[in-house]
């Protein structure tokens, strides 16, 4: 057919991929892999927790995350046993 009347117009309108369906995509199935350390990792497929992947770049970028920059919470433990020798759960010893 080669002419098309109102009411087979109306008939033919078909959903397009284009610009109307692009409002919709506002919803981010993937997200940051902290174990790769690239964007691709389903959300809905997470079933491990790992830490964040570190590279060897700069000696800049490893003293910020060495060793004695945070809270410490056992290295402050550890310097105080160290001085003490390490006993646990003894009792005094008594000096002569």
């Amino acid at each position: 057919r080669t002419t098309d009347t109102p009411v087979d117009y109306l008939i033919k309108i078909e959903m397009t991929k284009g610009t109307q369906s692009f409002g919709k995509k506002n919803n981010a199935t993937h997200t940051y892999n902290r174990h790769t350390g690239k964007t691709n990792l389903n959300k809905s497929k997470v079933d491990f927790d790992a830490k964040k992947r570190t590279f060897n770049f700069t000696k800049k970028a490893k003293r910020r995350v060495a060793p004695g920059t945070g809270r410490c919470r056992h290295l402050k433990k550890v310097a105080r046993r160290a001085k003490n020798g390490f006993r646990d759960g003894q009792r005094r010893k008594i000096k002569e």
